[in-house]
């Protein structure tokens, strides 16, 4: 195989925008992959299932995300899933009322969305659809994440990314 060289070159101006704070928008019409976060070249956000509510959305919080998987003590697999809103919304109090403890002592593990519950889409399909396709099934199941497989080479299956309802909404042009 010959060997090419890098040629570097030297910037004209002096002056260049900001890294990712140039406006972003997406049409319906766009393909879906638009708006994955595809984990080939961002990581995800993952807490504990120990982890105590409070300290998982401060995590959340810190790394400016509404969605993080949620891993096993070990740190050596995803057992689950945590939005903002199960934190924040009715979840916590009816597992307090359920158990007889306090909003201290529920863990992430108590209120995630474990892996047997999710709904999930196949890295092919997303390949193939576009971000109206995505709002649709947004709005049909109610969901707020969606994560993304794909099938490895000896046919496990790994999370390969994630679609988010809110990124959709925000960044699509015509979303009334």
């Amino acid at each position: 195989m010959p060997h090419t060289m890098l040629k570097l070159k030297s910037i004209h101006g002096d002056k260049l925008p900001i890294p990712g704070n140039e406006p972003w928008h997406v049409l319906a019409t766009d393909p879906a992959l638009s708006v994955m976060i595809d984990f080939r070249s961002r990581s995800s956000v993952t807490v504990s299932e120990s982890d105590s509510l409070d300290a998982a959305l401060e995590h959340m919080k810190h790394a400016g995300v509404r969605c993080a998987f949620v891993v096993d003590v070990n740190n050596s697999a995803v057992v689950g899933m945590l939005t903002a809103y199960d934190i924040l919304g009715e979840k916590p109090q009816q597992y307090i009322n359920l158990a007889a403890i306090s909003h201290d002592e529920v863990q992430v593990k108590d209120i995630m969305q474990k892996i047997g519950d999710w709904q999930v889409a196949d890295i092919r399909d997303i390949e193939r659809s576009t971000v109206g396709d995505l709002l649709k099934v947004f709005k049909e199941t109610g969901l707020t994440h969606l994560p993304v497989m794909e099938k490895t080479e000896n046919n496990g299956q790994r999370l390969r990314g994630l679609l988010s309802f809110a990124k959709v909404k925000r960044l699509l042009v015509d979303y009334a």
